[in-house]
């Protein structure tokens, strides 16, 4: 009963607000609007390179250049694609056990999936072996081998991309086990979010406790949003009568709620989920990634569509008014691991753009 009538509530709420948002953008809608826009700021952000190309960031950024090359069907993205593995020899980054040197690797694979050319998930395959024959040393705050919340979309979505292509199972268990472990370890039951690492969990032992200025719990936009768009990508992969494809989805659809509950009225997300008003307008990022994940949810059946269709049209509109003239995505969070202030219009990075392209991606499917 309670979940009814907390989806009225929402239901209620956004149809209000949606309607005079969409009123007057529905070209933001249009499928030639939307592949257009995609290909503005994803031109601009090739001519911006930011990182080394293995790098966690541009493993976001490409995971969004490849939905564009799919939403598309542009053979210059797709020429992008090849040269990024090229100049990377297929490689993932350098640490062995590093959630954000296996990120890019999920685009190799995706890139496989096409091609076929087995050099672009033989370096993988060897990493993986490596990673799984040596022990993870603990420490400090490294809990567990994914012991910060974004680790969920740099090392799940490769794990389990890797065992589907290949149909083996140990990577999908690996999976399993090393998200259970994050899981177990930042996620807040009661808020149904993520804490980005344990220093922000609330009666952590030997853990001083870190508040936001209104005194509440610390939930980083950004961070929450890796969770949920990595757990998009997971969920696309899992087969349905996988053995615990329905912990995803419980956890996804929890996160979902809360999520859509912080929406604020611009149709964005505060860099703080819990404190908005200290935090200057919309965070691209955060809010992209929501807006693919909530967007994806929704074509996919598995969040109500009329529940959160209005949602995420106010948050498409949002997104779009971020877009700058010369096509980069503005407003987003510079590097760091908890909320920030110094962020504007002419603030961007290449996850920004990625958060922007997988929106995008998703956005579109909903005109089916």
């Amino acid at each position: 009963m309670n979940k009814l009538i907390t989806s009225l509530l929402l239901l209620c709420i956004f149809a209000g607000t949606t309607f005079g948002q969409k009123t007057g953008n529905e070209k933001l809608f249009k499928d030639s609007h939307i592949k257009k826009t995609m290909k503005k700021a994803l031109d601009w952000q090739l001519k911006n390179p930011k990182h080394e190309l293995y790098d966690w960031t541009n493993g976001a950024f490409y995971a969004g250049v490849f939905a564009a090359w799919e939403t598309t069907g542009s053979k210059k993205i797709w020429k992008a694609l090849l040269e990024m593995g090229e100049a990377n020899e297929w490689k993932p980054g350098p640490r062995l056990h590093h959630a954000d040197d296996h990120a890019i690797c999920q685009t190799y694979i995706d890139m496989y999936r096409v091609s076929g050319d087995d050099k672009m998930i033989r370096p993988f395959i060897e990493t993986m072996d490596e990673f799984m024959a040596t022990p993870y040393e603990t420490g400090d705050i490294r809990k567990c081998t994914w012991w910060w919340c974004d680790a969920l979309f740099m090392g799940p979505a490769a794990f389990v991309k890797l065992g589907i292509t290949l149909e083996d199972g140990k990577y999908l268990a690996l999976n399993d086990q090393l998200f259970e472990e994050c899981y177990e370890l930042l996620y807040d039951k009661e808020e149904h979010l993520y804490a980005r690492d344990i220093r922000y969990k609330w009666n952590e032992p030997g853990i001083e406790v870190l508040k936001e200025n209104n005194g509440k719990k610390i939930f980083w936009s950004r961070g929450n949003g890796w969770v949920m768009g990595g757990l998009v990508r997971v969920l696309e992969e899992l087969p349905e009568n996988h053995s615990t494809r329905d912990f995803y989805i419980q956890n996804f659809r929890e996160m979902a709620e809360k999520v859509v509950s912080l929406q604020q009225e611009d149709g964005l997300w505060r860099a703080s989920l819990l404190d908005p008003e200290s935090y200057p307008g919309g965070e691209a990022s955060g809010s992209g990634f929501y807006t693919y994940a909530l967007a994806w949810g929704i074509n996919n059946g598995i969040l109500d569509k009329e529940t959160y269709l209005p949602a995420v049209e106010k948050a498409w509109v949002g997104m779009n008014s971020l877009i700058q003239p010369d096509g980069h995505v503005g407003w987003v969070q510079p590097i760091g691991a908890d909320p920030r202030k110094n962020f504007s219009a002419e603030s961007w990075e290449v996850y920004g753009t990625g958060a922007f392209l997988l929106a995008g991606s998703e956005v579109i499917k909903l005109n089916d």
